[in-house]
């Protein structure tokens, strides 16, 4: 998520030619996006985060509900 914010920061500073950032080739912008699309795309589905953030959020679910079950009685 920080390489998505950095890239719509950088975009904006481009567009409206900001500093320093006037000066930057959209090259570079683009470069980032397509290690971006890479990135999330393959590299992490290939190392398994993908999976290992889905598992991480069902098990907090099914700890909630299992407190609050007890937690009624």
């Amino acid at each position: 998520m920080p390489l998505i914010l950095l890239i719509a920061a950088l975009v904006a500073l481009r567009f409206f030619e900001v500093w320093r950032f006037a000066e930057l080739s959209w090259w570079w912008i683009v470069a980032l996006m397509v290690f971006a699309f890479v990135w999330f795309e393959y590299v992490e589905t290939l190392l398994g985060w993908d999976k290992k953030k889905a598992h991480d959020e069902d098990d907090k679910r099914r700890k909630a509900r299992v407190k609050n079950s007890f937690d009624k009685r």
